[in-house]
């Protein structure tokens, strides 16, 4: 029973097919010739493309330490090192040096005084320019525009941009880090000082290494009260008291400027590090591709557009055609 419903319906949509074929030809007809005119009149486009992968982001200084595990400064990124490059790429830094080196205000007719100007050039910029993730985790950057030349240059400008504005990230973290570092190696060079200052005092004082000199004055208190000289024992008994009295200090200075020494060598070498860093620029990525001018225009493709149109235009035209028969046919059993 369905079988035979289904082939009654199929049989009546191509009975109703050719009896307005005539009117579908025509809309097939107006529609072709209505979208070719269209496709004319839209501007022309060419698109050029710069491939690029991301670096892995280290630290330059670090990789001087020869005690430390060195990075391959050369590596591939991984899949976050792309997804930050991406992130700079789209970024309102590079889009407004974009707009501004190309003048694109121009170029897209958009007047700054405009209501809603940088909205309108921003949703324009996006609509021809866009950066996504390849399958083997590079990054496509993509730049349509009319004029072939322009396209190529913004591609590669923005390849370009993308290093200057990742230095100049890396620099101002590394110049933050740098002054913490500069503030810390000045404040442990004038603790160092001051316990140099402190030990040098005793020093004056006659008091250079407390442990042997308080082994020599036993000694020869030893030896005094043996050879019975009582008063040569009472003069090294007191030098053994006027020493022990700034021993302790003598001792805990030594171990301080000891460890400070230490220390200030481990902080010089991080500040070494740290400016090398804020003076170094690397590249935060590899070029792969770089843009190239195109021969040929990418958008539109008219003759897909008519063909889509036309195609549209008649399945739309059927549909009418057979809910007004339909209509009719209601219409005529009294059902309507």
């Amino acid at each position: 029973m369905q079988s035979n419903i289904s082939s009654e319906n199929a049989t009546n949509i191509l009975v109703v097919i050719l009896k307005n074929r005539k009117k579908l030809l025509l809309i097939a007809l107006v529609a072709a010739v209505l979208s070719a005119v269209v496709s004319l009149i839209i501007k022309e486009k060419y698109k050029s493309v710069v491939v690029m992968f991301a670096t892995q982001q280290h630290s330059f200084g670090e990789q001087m330490l020869e005690d430390l595990k060195k990075e391959d400064v050369l590596a591939y990124g991984e899949e976050e090192d792309a997804e930050r490059l991406m992130q700079i790429i789209n970024s309102e830094q590079i889009k407004s040096k974009i707009i501004e080196q190309f003048d694109l205000w121009t170029v897209y007719e958009i007047a700054k005084t405009d209501p809603g100007a940088y909205t309108l050039i921003g949703k324009e910029y996006n609509s021809n320019v866009s950066a996504s993730l390849t399958k083997f985790g590079g990054i496509e950057v993509e730049v349509m525009d009319e004029n072939p030349k322009r396209a190529m240059e913004m591609a590669n400008a923005i390849a370009t941009y993308t290093d200057t504005v990742s230095n100049r990230m890396r620099s101002e973290r590394a110049r933050d880090a740098f002054a913490y570092a500069d503030a810390t190696l000045k404040e442990q060079e004038y603790r160092l000082r001051l316990m140099e200052d402190s030990i040098n005092v005793l020093r004056r004082m006659g008091i250079y290494d407390y442990k042997d000199q308080i082994e020599a004055l036993m000694k020869d208190y030893s030896a005094s009260i043996s050879k019975g000289h009582p008063d040569r024992a009472k003069e090294i008994k007191a030098e053994m008291d006027r020493i022990s009295k700034y021993g302790t200090v003598f001792n805990k200075l030594e171990l301080d400027i000891e460890a400070a020494h230490e220390k200030l060598d481990i902080l010089k070498k991080r500040h070494e590090l740290m400016k090398i860093d804020i003076d170094t620029e690397l590249p935060a990525k590899f070029i792969v591709d770089s843009a190239a001018e195109a021969d040929k225009k990418s958008y539109p493709i008219r003759w897909l557009i008519v063909v889509m149109s036309t195609f549209a235009s008649v399945v739309f035209g059927l549909f009418v055609i057979l809910f007004l028969d339909y209509w009719n046919t209601l219409k005529s059993a009294g059902q309507v």
